[in-house]
């Protein structure tokens, strides 16, 4: 088992492989992937909010994310105004394997990709109905984008995303960032929550 702040870690370093980002930068507090995107130019992981005051002064450009472990009023008491607070997401963890799911009629699931990075979609009449990623990054699986379309959901098609990527990554630890909704499903399958994880930024043309 990896320690929850070495988890941030991991889950960057998989993030990054996930989205076909350049790999992060390791910073005194953190770190750093410089994403390059329209809306999303830099993205900063801070390990607690004892430097977001700091950071929200001199990372303030347009385009800027920060994503903050610790408890939310800690972070909002260290942000200035031009930063665009969002929901409270979670760090979350899950130790061995993932127990088998069957794949309800009249679903059918295809995984694809042979590593670092895999993708699970679960279709119905040949159209998506759920799908998700998964990378794995210093021997951790980083589950990512798991979505399961609005006509689709409570049918267990979240648990059988979950299933197959876990197989294909073949990971003894895993770890995923979930937002309020997510967590329900995710804590039911046995993951556990390492650390609320608050998101900001600075939008495009905010300047």
């Amino acid at each position: 088992m990896i320690a929850g702040m070495d988890m941030l870690g991991a889950w960057v370093q998989g993030w990054a492989v996930s989205r076909a980002a350049p790999p992060p930068v390791d910073e005194p507090d953190g770190h750093r992937v410089d994403v390059g995107l329209p809306g999303h130019r830099v993205r900063y992981l801070l390990r607690t909010p004892s430097t977001v005051a700091r950071r929200a002064r001199t990372v303030d450009a347009p385009g800027t994310w920060l994503k903050t472990c610790g408890a939310r009023s800690a972070v909002l008491a260290g942000l200035t105004a031009e930063w665009v607070v969002g929901e409270t997401e979670y760090l979350m963890s899950f130790d061995g394997g993932f127990p088998p799911v069957e794949v309800p009629a009249p679903y059918a699931v295809a995984v694809t990709g042979d590593g670092p990075v895999w993708q699970v979609v679960v279709t119905s009449d040949g159209a998506p109905a759920a799908r998700g990623w998964v990378a794995v990054a210093s021997g951790v699986a980083v589950f990512d984008r798991i979505v399961t379309e609005p006509e689709h959901r409570r049918r267990g098609l979240g648990r059988v995303v979950m299933h197959r990527l876990g197989a294909a990554a073949g990971a003894r630890s895993s770890v995923l960032l979930a937002s309020t909704a997510g967590r329900g499903l995710y804590g039911a399958l046995g993951w556990r929550v390492l650390s609320d994880v608050v998101p900001a930024h600075v939008p495009e043309g905010a300047a």
